[in-house]
């Protein structure tokens, strides 16, 4: 277990700012279980859900990157949760999978061109003597515009993304589980990003992206 505990290159929960993040959110209770769960809210909550700050930047994965900007997407935001659980004494891990997602914006798609997102980020706590699946992707806010009901953690069950919104449409489907890893695997995870979005790779894509994140934080 001692890999799952101790900080690694995206999962830097060693970084000052991660170490105070984690301190402030782990509660007051000295049980693992119930530490989890609070770090699990504050990281799902303190950093907004923004597919468009994907970069082909490898140090924009990091869990201290993640909390500067306040805003990332969903594996950067499950290195932090991992990164705050490993300092406060949680065995914790990345795990990668292939979604399609049957809610996505018109904007989105078009920016894909698919409705698979590839390389979808979820973290695997150890707890009670298990793995437990925790996402801490999206915040409340987005899970409102989406009628979707917001993930809840109890530190027992896993938390991963509902098939199904309030009004009983398709929202997300796991397609390809990639596995569990004790850091985030560059090499894999860019490759295959770029397999699936070669596009994304092109020259000019860095400008639209940064584009696209201005017309969202404006609307």
């Amino acid at each position: 277990m001692e890999t799952y505990l101790s900080p690694s290159r995206f999962i830097d929960s060693d970084h000052p700012a991660v170490v105070e993040f984690a301190e402030k959110h782990r509660g007051t209770r000295a049980d693992l279980t119930d530490q989890a769960v609070s770090l699990y809210y504050a990281v799902r909550e303190a950093v907004r859900y923004n597919p468009y700050t994907f970069s082909r930047d490898p140090d924009t994965l990091n869990a201290s990157y993640a909390l500067a900007t306040r805003e990332s997407y969903c594996v950067p935001k499950a290195t932090l949760l991992a990164a705050c659980a490993r300092h406060c004494g949680i065995p914790a891990r990345i795990g990668l999978a292939d979604v399609r997602n049957h809610l996505s914006t018109p904007r989105l798609l078009a920016l894909l061109k698919s409705d698979v997102f590839a390389m979808h980020g979820y973290t695997e706590l150890h707890l009670n003597g298990g793995w437990v699946k925790a996402t801490p992707a999206f915040n409340q806010q987005l899970c409102a515009v989406f009628d979707v009901p917001p993930l809840e953690f109890d530190g027992l069950n896993d938390s991963v993304f509902h098939a199904f919104n309030r009004q009983g449409q398709r929202s997300m489907e796991y397609v390809l589980d990639h596995g569990q890893f004790a850091d985030v695997p560059e090499h894999l995870f860019f490759t295959h990003i770029q397999k699936c979005y070669p596009h994304l790779f092109a020259a000019d894509m860095p400008n639209l992206l940064g584009d696209m994140q201005s017309d969202l934080s404006r609307g």
